[in-house]
């Protein structure tokens, strides 16, 4: 009767749906979870959250686990985030009095100090009430070389979906009569103080099928406007990239996104457009010295595979077809390139050697370029915060999992860097260590992976263990200080892995196309190896082990439970792509074809696979899945989370979902809502990894 029960639960729940509408695909009986804010669908979630709730917020340690989230996330004593502008520095300031936040400014010299004196902008949280909205900041593009005036991008709700209005910062206020372009996804450039350029839905459906720009077009302060390119509705998108030098514009560059790896760049002139030399699979990264700088994803040209190479501007404008690339930087075989940001005279770029950081400044002459490596902590993460463009000064985050972030301010010029602030220990590190170990996947591959543990620990398989994962869009996953995992997990005696298995960038693009389309299994089996190494050295056990992934992570964690189900005792699953059959057709997903494949195509049968929404079926031995996504995510569409849910549900499974009303794709909009999110996940790994 056990083994026949989940297959009567899938018939009598069958039996209780309406008949599929005619464009309701008549196999998927719960693509009506699929309209995001119709009522039945949120009835539906409503019941789930509460359902949810009763187990995870009615835990003695959620209460405990709320408050010190809540603390962490709230702390006075947190690093400002800081960008350059005006000489000065910006910060977004989210906090319990205010969640939605304070955009303030304040002076580089009173930045350093351990008190800055703020000077308020915009008040997220007075605007919200009177407009009545749900506004988070989403960023602000300011004019240079003052960067007095600024386009300011608001979300409602938290989704990438923003409007963009003109603000003032001398007078603080918006723009009377300047410049407003409503919700929608889309790019801005400030061109000068009467004219910029912008990539939007113009008229409605002049989007692509990824929902983002495909027409560019100069608006003027007057009220007119004037096409400067349009792409095809296929591409996933157009944006504009102004080449800003020391006399101000000295060229309208057009990103053609022709798919999510593939580009091509085009130079906008009084003659028309004229295409950079480039191979599709490029990046734009920087314009320094005249020179445009771009990241190769393939080799090209007697150029390899994740290079840098520089074309001189001039000499592309004069004669695009003669015009020579000149190679900046190539990086070794454990070497890849983690971002890079441009100075005034220098260009910055991060890397990652064996998955640890490091930063590296490259000056521009006659010669070509010369590089140096700026002194910064060994065995760390270190990412580019913000330069500046008014100078050669760079912030810089350096942190470790059991290091508290520290942030630095280097100049790039005379390659110096000091720590200026640091945040506090936010749980004991001394009783923990960091170790990096290698699995074997299943065609003998080796694979890094991250164990933070208590020390001295038995190695007897009992350890609660985190394992973290996502594998996919060249994405590196380094060593990061993570206080909420290391005050709610660490000190509770639960261990905690990152495995940085193919799909990721950790060695650059070799490593990402490894797992690319019909390669994706590798990613799984990546995954599945460490889990198997990690029992194999008896740092844990079936029983003891859970797994979290989220967005392309989701599509990890759902097949890993169903192609592996025998190798974890948890998952949560959130904000997930789950179901890779219609995918494509669900808020940004057609700009992830050149990740996954197109499952219109032939594509279609390495895809179903391993797709975990498809492969679900009866007779299952699965884990109790904990699924987890956000109303407000137009990247990854919640139907995705609700889908695999209810069906779990109607075959007899357990699992838990829950969804908040806002907070976009991160599901961390504002400290509260996150306090809570992290406050619910520890929970239900604690019950199932603990008790």
């Amino acid at each position: 009767m056990k083994a026949l029960a989940p297959a009567l639960a899938a018939a009598l729940f069958a039996l209780s749906l309406p008949a599929p509408s005619a464009a309701q695909d008549a196999a998927d009986p719960f693509q009506w979870l699929e309209e995001v804010d119709g009522a039945r669908a949120m009835a539906w979630v409503e019941g789930q959250n509460a359902r949810t709730a009763a187990r995870l917020e009615a835990d003695p340690r959620y209460g405990e686990f709320l408050a010190e989230a809540r603390a962490i996330f709230t702390a006075e004593d947190r690093i400002p985030a800081p960008s350059f502008r005006a000489g000065g520095v910006d910060n977004l300031w989210q906090d319990t009095a205010h969640p939605h936040g304070v955009w303030r400014h304040t002076s580089l010299s009173d930045f350093r100090s351990e008190s800055p004196e703020w000077r308020e902008l915009i008040d997220l949280d007075a605007l919200s009430k009177a407009d009545g909205r749900n506004w988070f900041f989403k960023g602000a593009s300011c004019l240079r070389p003052d960067e007095a005036i600024c386009l300011v991008r608001l979300s409602d709700g938290g989704g990438d979906a923003v409007e963009v209005r003109e603000f003032d910062t001398r007078s603080r206020s918006f723009t009377p009569g300047g410049f407003v372009f409503p919700a929608g996804k889309q790019s801005q450039a400030w061109l000068d103080a009467d004219h910029v350029v912008a990539g939007r839905e113009w008229t409605p459906g002049e989007v692509t099928e990824s929902g983002y720009a495909y027409v560019l077009k100069v608006v003027g302060r007057d009220g007119s406007s004037r096409e400067v390119f349009r792409g095809d509705r296929t591409d996933v998108a157009v944006d504009p990239i102004v080449l800003r030098g020391e006399r101000g514009v000295d060229a309208l560059m057009v990103r053609r996104g022709v798919t999510f790896f593939e580009n091509e760049f085009l130079l906008v002139g009084d003659g028309g457009l004229t295409r950079v030399r480039l191979p599709r699979r490029a990046e734009y990264q920087a314009y320094v010295d005249g020179q445009v700088i771009f990241s190769l994803q393939a080799a090209w040209g007697g150029f390899p595979a994740g290079a840098l190479i520089s074309y001189d501007l001039g000499d592309v404008l004069r004669d695009a077809a003669r015009a020579k690339a000149q190679q900046v930087f190539a990086p070794g075989p454990r070497q890849a390139i983690q971002g890079a940001a441009e100075t005034r005279n220098r260009l910055v770029v991060s890397l990652l050697e064996d998955v640890k950081g490091a930063v590296q400044v490259f000056a521009h002459d006659a010669d070509g370029w010369r590089s140096t490596r700026l002194a910064l902590p060994t065995d760390s993460n270190i990412t580019i915060q913000d330069a500046s463009a008014d100078d050669d000064r760079v912030f810089l985050y350096v942190e470790g999992f059991l290091t508290p972030t520290t942030l630095w301010l280097a100049d790039a010029a005379r390659g110096s860097a000091d720590a200026v602030k640091a945040l506090p220990s936010r749980f004991n590190a001394a009783q923990h260590e960091v170790q990096q170990f290698w699995a074997t996947s299943s065609d003998g591959t080796s694979i890094p992976y991250f164990l933070v543990r208590r020390k001295g620990v038995s190695d007897d398989g009992s350890t609660p263990t985190i394992m973290y994962g996502y594998g996919g869009f060249e994405v590196s996953k380094p060593p990061i200080y993570l206080p909420e995992m290391g005050r709610l997990w660490l000190e509770r005696g639960g261990a905690y892995v990152i495995a940085n298995i193919r799909g990721g960038g950790e060695f650059g693009p070799g490593w990402h196309q490894a797992a690319l389309r019909e390669h994706r299994q590798f990613a799984f089996d990546d995954f599945a190896a460490v889990a198997r190494d990690l029992f194999a050295r008896k740092v844990t056990s079936t029983r003891r082990l859970g797994i979290y992934g989220r967005s392309n992570g989701g599509v990890l964690t759902s097949v890993s439970i169903t192609q592996h189900p025998d190798l974890w005792n948890a998952a949560v699953i959130e904000s997930p792509l789950i179901d890779m059959l219609r995918y494509h057709k669900l808020s940004a997903g057609a700009s992830w074809v050149g990740e996954y494949g197109d499952p219109d195509t032939a594509d279609r049968d390495f895809i179903a696979a391993y797709s975990a929404y498809q492969k679900l079926g009866p007779g299952m031995k699965l884990p109790e899945a904990y699924i987890t996504t956000n109303t407000r995510d137009d990247r990854v569409h919640p139907g995705h989370a609700r889908k695999f849910a209810a069906k779990l549900e109607a075959l007899g499974y357990p699992y838990l979902y829950y969804e908040n009303t806002f907070g976009g794709h991160a599901n961390d909009a504002d400290p509260e809502l996150n306090a809570r999110r992290w406050a619910r996940h520890y929970v239900y790994l604690a019950q199932k990894l603990m008790d």
